[in-house]
């Protein structure tokens, strides 16, 4: 549709164009290695903005996660709890990484891994948790960090939104053992495709290097089965530039949803997102969820529909949680009903743009909009 306002938008300048056009000049475009100069830059720019001790670039969001499994020597016969309500790309790493998905239910509030339904799905081939900061919100990692270390497992953070968030102060990225990060193109900033693993770890952080280029030690001297994730100096070039402006991004991106927050909040259709005390919101994405309890609500299908029809795109996700999509039924196995917030999110969220190219002027458009689909689904 024309002058559709997309759900998350890039936001580019002159700098991406000036770093890029550098890297094509020089002739490095990629490192066998992946050591150079710019990637070593947006690696040495994560680690200091999240405050952890090393940063390892790879390709993708998706590969971040299976990297970090094969790190922390998740393999055939362990058991890696996630939440069901997410990405399906933290399923796929544990499965690439040879073993087994368990999953959980979420908080109904904040959409995030429920501690109870970790604790209820622990079993003695448990060796990791995968903690999803869902929309750019802090899971309760607090918590969730006592009980993995007390169990002796792996706390593994999927922070693909939450580049920026804060838990108690510190910003998402050093809380765990490991943090994922995906700078995909609708993420808080974007290398178009690219991904980072942070961690405190030494050890973590010399398998990630060696596993993203073949397992290599040295040239040409494979010590550990390896692959492919290296990200190119193009990306991160783009990284780079994208990186400086992330404050910026941040900044907007709180306005707008605050603007979204402070005009739809009389309205008792919906529940609006919430930030928990001592959790800052990155604002990747802004979800509300139609109040209805009908296990086949078509409310809110027909909301997006309407805001589109009115210039806005909604996005929804997810709209299956993992353990009812196709595939991961067939082989997990868990019956519909199961895991009950999960499924009701699935059937009642959406999301609405608050991304940075938004001015005030656009965020008028998605709030009239917004509230006319809202008077309308009332009715």
């Amino acid at each position: 549709m024309p002058g559709l306002i997309p759900i998350n938008q890039p936001l580019f300048g002159s700098e991406e164009q000036e770093l890029v056009r550098k890297v094509l000049e020089s002739g490095l475009i990629t490192s066998a290695a992946s050591d150079g100069q710019y990637v070593k830059k947006f690696e040495e720019g994560i680690s200091k903005f999240v405050s952890s001790r090393y940063a390892t670039a790879v390709s993708s969001g998706t590969a971040a996660l299976h990297a970090a499994l094969v790190a922390a020597e998740i393999s055939k016969g362990d058991c890696v709890i996630m939440p069901s309500f997410t990405s399906v790309a933290a399923a796929e790493a544990i499965l690439l990484a040879g073993a087994r998905p368990v999953l959980a239910d979420i908080d109904p509030e904040t959409y995030t891994i429920s501690r109870d339904s970790i604790e209820e799905n622990l079993s003695s081939r448990t060796k990791a948790v995968i903690v999803t900061h869902l929309y750019g919100l802090p899971a309760d990692v607090e918590s969730i960090k006592e009980l993995a270390q007390d169990k002796g497992l792996v706390l593994i953070e999927d922070a693909a939104h939450a580049l920026g968030a804060e838990y108690k102060g510190k910003r998402i990225g050093s809380l765990g053992d490991m943090a994922c990060f995906s700078f995909y193109a609708t993420k808080n900033i974007t290398t178009g495709e690219g991904g980072m693993v942070t961690t405190n770890i030494e050890e973590y952080a010399e398998r990630l290097r060696s596993f993203r280029c073949h397992g290599e030690s040295k040239r040409h001297e494979s010590s550990q089965l390896g692959t492919n994730y290296r990200m190119s100096e193009i990306q991160a070039a783009i990284g780079v530039a994208q990186l400086s402006k992330l404050s910026k991004f941040l900044s907007r991106r709180k306005r707008n949803a605050t603007i979204l927050t402070s005009e739809l909040v009389g309205a008792s259709e919906i529940q609006l997102p919430v930030e928990p005390e001592g959790r800052s919101h990155s604002w990747n994405l802004y979800t509300i969820r139609i109040k209805t309890g009908g296990r086949h609500s078509t409310k809110r299908d027909k909301m997006v529909k309407s805001l589109e029809s009115k210039g806005i795109q909604a996005g929804v996700y997810y709209p299956l949680p993992v353990h009812l999509m196709p595939y991961y039924r067939e082989i997990l196995r868990i019956p519909s009903g199961s895991l009950p917030n999960s499924e009701l999110a699935a059937r009642t969220v959406l999301s609405l743009p608050v991304h940075p190219r938004l001015d005030d002027k656009g965020m008028a458009l998605v709030v009239e909009a917004v509230q006319r689909s809202i008077e309308k689904l009332s009715r």
